[in-house]
């Protein structure tokens, strides 16, 4: 499903504020978009300095968003027709609801168009899909000392759930977990 969505920036120019209207599309990703959506990763990950920790390659983004049963998706966002940001999703499943939900694995605008209602218009797309489909539960993780990320999401609606604690297995400790 493909969104034009016009959204008002307030831009200043020559001491002057004045509302423009801008052409926000978002689209879901393409086979052909595989390497964009990798370079936005690779983006993402620079931004919470994790860069080290990208395995990724564009064939695993084929495979995986665009192959006979993809199990993970993705939404481009274009500012005025260019690529600036994306949101990769999946669905999960709510034992206590009994219901279907969004995680929200990765979502990122390129930091030169920040502020300009891209990131909650990606945001307000998901929890249309949400709200359309019958889900209970629009989720994300965001990472503790990002703050102007929390913030945004706050004012979004967003709860933070510190109560929960992550809990990760992988590498040689995933393949002792699964006595190999």
């Amino acid at each position: 499903m493909t969104r034009t969505v016009l959204v008002q920036v307030r831009e200043r120019h020559r001491n002057r504020n004045y509302a423009v209207l801008s052409a926000l599309t978002i689209r879901a990703a393409t086979s052909s978009d595989a390497s964009l959506i990798l370079d936005f990763i690779r983006a993402l990950a620079i931004y919470e300095k994790l860069e080290h920790e990208v395995k990724a390659s564009e064939a695993d983004i084929v495979r995986d968003l665009f192959g006979s049963e993809p199990k993970v998706f993705c939404e481009i966002a274009e500012w005025e027709g260019k690529p600036v940001g994306f949101a990769l999703w999946f669905y999960t499943y709510s034992t206590f609801q009994g219901r279907h939900g969004i995680w929200l694995e990765d979502l990122f605008v390129d930091p030169a168009l920040r502020g300009k209602g891209i990131g909650k218009a990606l945001l307000v797309h998901l929890a249309r899909r949400c709200v359309d489909e019958g889900l209970g539960r629009f989720e994300w993780w965001v990472l503790d000392w990002n703050e102007p990320s929390i913030e945004f999401y706050k004012s979004q609606g967003g709860v933070m759930q510190d109560e929960w604690t992550k809990v990760r297995v992988d590498g040689e400790a995933l393949v002792a977990l699964a006595g190999q």
